[in-house]
């Protein structure tokens, strides 16, 4: 096992639930097909309405505008703003206390794709974890988004670690495949209890 000595988190679906019982909820309320949004959200992933927001290389009304366009394309109507709406989770606490207990010990960082118009309570969200990581990577900011190998790349660079020596936990297999090849450690949160019990081993101690 390699020597950790930082961990990266992702937040929507990490640090709190998954937005897709959200989204899931959405379609039924609007008669989509299930999983209509997540498969938009993942056609042309790097160039669609959504990755360009999360770049803030669109304003909302066009991210908007664009995204409602996809859909129909699709075959689907929907109104961006409420599925924006379901992006808020649930904080999970257990995840709060393992980013405190690695960062006793470790170099820790949020790396997030997000986007500029964020709301209250998004900024509620970003409050509860401040302290708690020594560098926080947004996409919004940076203009670079998961899975981009240029963005844990940047990451590495701000904690001053390599690749090797990173633990990166994700709820998207997307998201952590390059950071694999890059040599990261990679934890795939779906049950949160399983996931930190795979970040205890990684890194050698209690997070819980």
């Amino acid at each position: 096992m390699p020597v950790i000595r930082a961990a990266l988190f992702d937040f929507g679906g990490v640090i709190s639930t998954s937005p897709f019982e959200s989204f899931a909820a959405y379609e039924r309320e609007t008669g989509l097909p299930d999983g209509f949004l997540r498969g938009l959200n993942a056609t042309n992933h790097d160039t669609n309405a959504w990755a360009r927001h999360e770049r803030n290389e669109v304003t909302f009304d066009e991210f908007c505008a664009a995204y409602e366009a996809e859909a129909l394309e699709a075959g689907g109507k929907i109104d961006a703003r409420q599925v924006m709406a379901c992006l808020g989770g649930d904080i999970r606490p257990e995840m709060i206390e393992a980013i405190r207990r690695c960062h006793e010990r470790l170099r820790t960082a949020l790396i997030t794709n997000n986007v500029a118009t964020s709301n209250e309570s998004d900024q509620t969200m970003l409050s509860i974890v401040d302290g708690l990581f020594d560098v926080i990577v947004e996409s919004s900011k940076t203009g670079l988004r998961k899975p981009d190998p240029r963005i844990y790349q940047l990451a590495c660079e701000q904690l001053d670690v390599d690749p090797s020596e990173v633990v990166f936990l994700d709820d998207l297999g997307i998201n952590l495949k390059p950071a694999a090849q890059m040599g990261m450690t990679t934890i795939k949160v779906v049950d949160a209890d399983v996931a930190l019990a795979e970040l205890e081993a990684a890194v050698g101690f209690p997070v819980r």
